[in-house]
């Protein structure tokens, strides 16, 4: 019998009893309206939310469950990666909705986490656990997007405070946004990768202006954010003064491990996506039970394939990874996802045939409306988050071993 054989059931028989418990608590607390694909609350205090969706989150964030694998003392649960896993495939199983999701639990969240003082600790992780306020994140610039680091964002110490000058640009949901976490420039003499700090800027004052950006999709997710002498609590800088760039990247690692899948600080749960099969047999129909487009068929069949094999990958890495934003993986993943997202939207449209193409008028169901729309909006899955070009050069150099 292997040494460890005792120690391995004993741990297996604690997993089971948790997952029993959890179980049982979902079964009990989970509202049904909420057992469906909806609107999932990133914090905004400007997006009101229905009493289901509001009452879910407040019995999550009560539990810990918001952000599960965070200390006790921050708002989280204390629980083991084995544990969060149980979680989400419990959630999941009955179809459930994560209660909060968004820039506070997965990218700042962490960052303040591995970086915050005591204090700052004790000050935002737990008003992030609670979604109390949504996040936005400024770091592109009008010329500083993939060259990160020519960011001129002007933060000039004054006493108590810092005051900020400058703009960002594709600020995610800027117009709902309450706070916003920015690297600025702290010292414009040092060379451009120093003199970079990150630092919480309340977005309801008024040195803090937003406009947003009309994209091709008719949507407007994204914004410009002026700062025109905009103030900032000294106490909010995240990390070392003119150190940021370091503290940067590792928040860029979180944001990725989210776009990858393999984030284990807020909740992972996906909500189901609409049956490509199911949709294509209803635009080419069946022949003998099976597709009547071959090429179609083909092609959705090697898209499930991939699709499964992605979330394997995303499981394996979520389990051996012994940080909570795994480092080169999440580069990997970032691009894979990119594709397949794409290629989803792609071959729904396919399916559609021209009747994916519509963008007004009766004779489109909305479905296919939403399609159209979706597979514009797809094209920026490559580009946020670090675009796909970033992410190829950082594998090529990090994990192929290439020279520059």
């Amino acid at each position: 019998m292997p040494l460890n054989s005792g120690y391995d059931q004993v741990m297996n028989e604690s997993i089971d009893q948790f997952r029993l418990e959890a179980r049982s608590w979902l079964e009990e607390n989970c509202p049904d309206d909420v057992r469906k694909p909806g609107f999932i609350p990133w914090g905004s205090q400007k997006i009101e939310l229905e009493d289901d969706v509001q009452l879910w989150l407040d019995r999550m964030a009560e539990k810990g469950w918001t952000v599960p694998t965070w200390p006790k003392a921050y708002g989280g649960a204390g629980l083991s990666k084995a544990q969060y896993m149980v979680v989400q495939e419990e959630m999941r199983r009955i179809g459930a909705r994560p209660a909060l999701t968004g820039r506070g639990v997965n990218y700042i969240g962490p960052t303040v986490l591995e970086f915050g003082s005591d204090d700052q600790k004790a000050k935002w992780l737990p008003r992030f656990a609670r979604g109390d306020g949504g996040w936005c994140m400024g770091y592109s610039e009008p010329a500083a997007g993939s060259d990160l680091a020519n960011l001129q964002l002007r933060c000039v110490d004054e006493g108590d405070i810092f005051r900020l000058n400058g703009m960002k640009i594709w600020t995610s949901d800027g117009i709902y946004g309450d706070w916003i976490f920015c690297l600025v420039r702290t010292d414009p003499d040092k060379p451009k990768h120093e003199g970079i700090s990150l630092v919480l800027v309340n977005m309801d004052q008024p040195g803090v202006r937003v406009r947003p950006i009309q994209l091709i999709s008719g949507n407007s997710p994204f914004c410009e954010t002026f700062f025109e002498d905009a103030i900032a609590d000294k106490d909010d800088l995240i990390g070392p003064r003119n150190q940021g760039w370091a503290v940067g990247k590792r928040l860029l690692q979180y944001e990725r491990s989210v776009h990858g899948g393999v984030n284990t600080s807020g909740a992972q749960v996906e909500q189901k996506a609409l049956s490509l099969a199911d949709t294509a047999r209803t635009y080419v129909g069946e022949i003998n039970g099976r597709l009547a487009d071959e090429s179609i068929r083909t092609r959705l069949l090697k898209l499930e394939m991939n699709s499964h094999a992605y979330r394997l990958t995303q499981q394996r890495v979520i389990a051996e990874t012994q940080a909570s934003a795994p480092a080169l993986a999440t580069s990997i993943l970032k691009v894979k996802g990119a594709e397949f997202t794409k290629e989803r939207v792609d071959v729904l449209q396919h399916v559609m045939g021209s009747q994916g193409f519509g963008w007004d008028g009766g004779s489109f169901n909305q479905k296919e409306l939403d399609t159209n729309r979706e597979w514009l909006s797809s094209r920026a899955v490559s580009i946020y988050g670090g675009t796909s070009e970033i992410q190829m050069n950082i594998i090529a150099k990090r994990v192929l071993g290439l020279p520059d």
